[in-house]
């Protein structure tokens, strides 16, 4: 799995994820969400559009990530994720939770802070 981060400081980052997020992978995006929520208002955009396979561990990195966020004044946004794994969100109830967008650029256009 590979996870870059783009973004400046007071803007919105955008975490972009590929290849396989599950049990052996997801520690590094936890570990790349906590330095991202490291600030006041976190505003944090993970484009999932990369992903080949999402286990349990994985989804629970948004989760996790998306209550850091919140509880700080921020939040935390998937954007583009496949049929397969939009599919998967919603079957596990994590759409009512956790914002999904079809793009990173709505993510990042929306005026909603929820």
């Amino acid at each position: 799995m590979h996870v870059s981060v783009i973004g400046n400081p007071g803007d919105a980052v955008v975490v972009t994820v590929r290849g396989d997020l599950d049990l052996d992978s997801a520690t590094v995006l936890g570990t790349t969400l906590d330095r991202v929520l490291d600030q006041p208002a976190p505003r944090v955009v993970v484009d999932v559009s990369g992903i080949a396979f999402c286990d349990s561990t994985g989804l629970g990195s948004f989760v996790l990530g998306h209550h850091r966020a919140r509880a700080a004044g921020g939040w935390l946004r998937v954007a583009a994720p496949s049929a397969w794994l939009l599919a998967l969100l919603e079957t596990v109830g994590l759409t009512p939770q956790v914002e999904i967008y079809p793009t990173v650029a709505d993510a990042l256009a929306t005026d909603r802070d929820l």
